[in-house]
């Protein structure tokens, strides 16, 4: 998968190129993504973020004008995503599980970080559900009755 990331410090790049171990086309790029630096995702399938990037409509807009699908967040935190935007432009978004960082130091995270975003990746390349990490309007064919506390199905 072709990728750009945004945000990127020099502690990250060590992390990410070994979770990454040369499967995915990823530029690792210092400046932050916004409506100026969205240009970057040019010929990408994908970008990562981070939580002080600008992922407001606007800049969804122009990403998926560019041809982004898929988002991905090297964080746990989504807000700062316009998820209605990405929904109705059909990119798919993905951050980290709380529960896979939940035990760890902080002197691990940033490989933490950076497993699960390849992971994401991963997944998306082979069209698998992301379970936990998805962050979705539950559209997808995936069922997991397990999360549902009801018993029904429910989309992820």
């Amino acid at each position: 998968m072709r990728v750009v990331a945004y945000s990127i410090k020099s502690f990250e790049k060590e992390p990410l190129a070994i979770a990454n171990n040369k499967k995915h086309d990823i530029t690792l790029i210092s400046n932050s993504l916004g409506s100026e630096t969205a240009s970057y995702a040019a010929g990408k399938e994908a970008v990562i973020v981070f939580s002080e990037d600008d992922v407001s409509a606007q800049v969804i807009n122009r990403l998926a004008d560019l041809g982004v699908k898929f988002i991905a967040t090297r964080s746990t935190a989504t807000r700062h995503i316009d998820q209605e935007a990405a929904n109705l432009r059909n990119i798919k978004i993905a951050n980290v599980p709380m529960e896979a960082l939940s035990t760890l130091s902080e002197k691990e995270l940033p490989m933490a970080l950076a497993v699960e975003t390849i992971v994401n990746l991963d997944k998306w390349q082979q069209k698998k559900c992301l379970g936990n990490a998805c962050v979705c309007s539950r559209s997808c064919d995936q069922v997991h009755p397990a999360l549902n506390p009801n018993g029904k199905p429910q989309h992820h």
